[in-house]
């Protein structure tokens, strides 16, 4: 039915394909690794035959990153069996095809002078399937189905920071690409499955004893850090250090409490937490053009962080003091010298009383032996 209402309806109006036709791409990137995979895009695309359509390069790297998710989708659908370590394998291969692939179908479009807004359009809403396709598979390969809250919020946010970029794009005009952004979390899921591969994927098991599991929470915390002092417009890093450092180190202070409790209590370690509410409204603001002054969010973010930190650690402390039937601040001490309240002294002499009566006992036993070699 569906179908047949689109079949008979037009979804653009007249007005839209007009203005459709009036569309100029326009994008900024800062992307760190983009200046470094320019010359293999460059070389991968005069490798490429001009006959063949830039939307046709961007479906078939769609089809191969699809494909070898839906492999390791079916020796692990639900994240929690260990795949093969040939399907993380392939799916790293899958995902650098993809990514490579659509890289160079604008530069083919430009190269064959075939450039259009249905390229553009063909190009995004191939990116918004495979999102979908790339955050699961990372998830898949972590094994995170272990964790059903961590592998929700794993798939979701990387779902909604697409459907963000676009919003900015679609408030601003402009596509914005800062200096960790797609091609940077790409190649991290690329690396992701290689460690699968490579070492299996039980290796992202957060048991408590995991290695690998402790860096993801420093990750959420150091590398949003990072990302909006690069992409700050108001320079929010610069002009304002010391607020921005104490702001981020509360969060990671907190984090780390986690992590020593977790080592202490052989407990799993939790990723989520409200500690970083701070940093994620302060990573949005900069999708929506800075609606907000950054100013106001980040000691937002200090203040939140450290009512947070110490609420934690004052009940954390609590907790413990009640279990082990100790206090926080203050110790039985009695200082040498003091004199001995006449109570103690009480108890003391009783307790002590068989021991000065052996004492006792010895020394008159040794008295009369003593008298007993005296002369009379």
């Amino acid at each position: 039915m569906a179908l047949l209402t689109y079949r008979d309806k037009h979804i653009l109006s007249a007005q839209q394909l007009r203005k459709l036709s009036e569309h100029k791409y326009s994008c900024f990137s800062a992307s760190l690794l983009d200046p470094l995979l320019q010359p293999w895009w460059n070389w991968l695309v005069a490798q490429t035959p001009l006959w063949l359509a830039p939307n046709l390069i961007t479906i078939v790297g769609l089809i191969l990153n699809v494909v070898t998710t839906l492999i390791l989708i079916c020796y692990s659908p639900n994240g929690v069996e260990a795949p093969p370590r040939w399907t993380c394998l392939l799916c790293a291969l899958g995902l650098f095809i993809y990514q490579s692939l659509d890289s160079i179908d604008g530069k083919q479009a430009r190269r064959t002078n075939t450039s259009s807004p249905l390229g553009e359009l063909f190009d995004h809403g191939c990116d918004s399937i495979s999102t979908v396709f790339v955050a699961l598979s990372a998830c898949i390969s972590c094994q995170l189905g272990h964790y059903p809250n961590w592998l929700f919020f794993q798939c979701f946010c990387a779902i909604a920071l697409f459907y963000c970029a676009h919003w900015q794009t679609y408030v601003s005009g402009t596509m914005r690409f800062g200096r960790i952004d797609v091609t940077e979390a790409q190649f991290s899921i690329i690396a992701i499955h290689l460690v699968s591969a490579a070492l299996g994927p039980e290796i992202w098991l957060t048991k408590g004893t995991s290695v690998l599991s402790p860096s993801i929470p420093l990750t959420l915390v150091v590398l949003p850090a990072l990302m909006i002092a690069q992409k700050s417009p108001q320079n929010i890093f610069t002009e304002h250090a010391s607020v921005y450092i104490l702001a981020f180190g509360m969060v990671a202070a907190k984090v780390t409490n986690k992590l020593v409790i977790a080592h202490m209590t052989k407990a799993e370690m939790e990723y989520l937490d409200w500690s970083l509410l701070g940093p994620s409204l302060l990573f949005l603001n900069q999708y929506f053009n800075c609606i907000v002054p950054e100013i106001w969010l980040l000691w937002f973010t200090l203040i939140w962080g450290t009512q947070d930190l110490l609420r934690y650690c004052a009940q954390v402390c609590l907790e413990i003091c009640q279990h082990l039937r100790i206090d926080l601040f203050r110790i039985q001490y009695t200082p040498k010298g003091a004199a001995t309240h006449p109570s103690t002294a009480s108890v003391s002499s009783q307790s002590n009383f068989g021991s000065s009566g052996s004492s006792a006992d010895k020394n008159g036993g040794s008295a009369h032996r003593k008298s007993k070699s005296k002369p009379h």
